[in-house]
């Protein structure tokens, strides 16, 4: 997270080895970015996923689409296949596999999108604000997915995001500010001073401003309760007298 203009979507493509750092290294897993040779293996660990999908949508049909990364890769056919229809599957996309890209919704898209980069069967995932084009419903459900991918089948997640909700799911959170590291921790270290986010122009959680209006009023409600579910637990146990 961090306000525009400080790095997030530059720390993405550095990432991915699409820009090469001027000064310094970017190394993914021993693989210096620097090295051309070592680009294509690189590109091959690491998926990005930009904000607009459609920008990564390059056939005429979602099963063509997703197949365009392990054709590159020179596979066998029946490596592609199978590859292409475990993306569709896990994603929840198979009945899509003849519509065209450019006539899906904005969240089956993103899917597309996603799906082609899983086919790739990275170790690791960078999203550049890829939910942020999103309706609520459809941003959920790739949450719902990313969440998957990260905690059923160990692939690394790199998600920038400006919504601090979208954060609260992270085992940690790192803030940019002006192309460098500010602040970074879990959750509820990040999100525990929320005046001070403000100042460098960053969103707190809204159930972080609520619990801070409500401890205003003389209500004792702890910060570290950032989640919905756990304001709405602790509003519960408050309104039986509880604290």
């Amino acid at each position: 997270m961090g306000p525009n203009g400080s790095g997030k979507s530059t720390l993405t493509r550095l990432g991915n080895g699409l820009l090469v750092p001027a000064q310094g290294e970017v190394t993914v897993d021993d693989l210096n970015t620097k090295d051309p040779s070592v680009l294509p293996r690189v590109r091959q660990k690491v998926g990005l996923v930009f904000q607009d999908p459609d920008n990564q949508m390059v056939a005429a049909t979602v099963e063509e689409d997703v197949a365009f990364g392990p054709e590159n890769l020179g596979l066998p056919p029946e490596e592609i296949e199978h590859r292409v229809e475990e993306a569709l599957v896990t994603l929840g996309i198979a009945a899509l596999r003849q519509r065209p890209p450019h006539r899906l919704s904005g969240g089956q898209k993103q899917k597309v999108a996603l799906a082609g980069i899983l086919a790739l069967k990275p170790r690791y995932i960078l999203l550049d604000e890829a939910t942020a084009m999103l309706d609520p419903r459809s941003r959920e459900e790739v949450l719902g997915l990313l969440n998957f991918l990260c905690r059923k089948q160990g692939i690394g997640v790199l998600l920038v995001t400006h919504l601090p909700e979208e954060a609260l799911m992270a085992d940690k959170v790192v803030l940019l500010y002006e192309g460098v590291i500010w602040k970074e921790g879990t959750p509820e270290e990040v999100f525990s001073r929320p005046e001070e986010l403000i100042k460098r122009g960053l969103e707190p959680p809204q159930t972080v401003l609520l619990a801070q209006r409500l401890a205003r009023r003389g209500l004792n409600l702890p910060y570290k309760a950032l989640r919905p579910e756990e304001l709405a637990q602790v509003l519960w146990v408050l309104a039986r007298g509880g604290l």
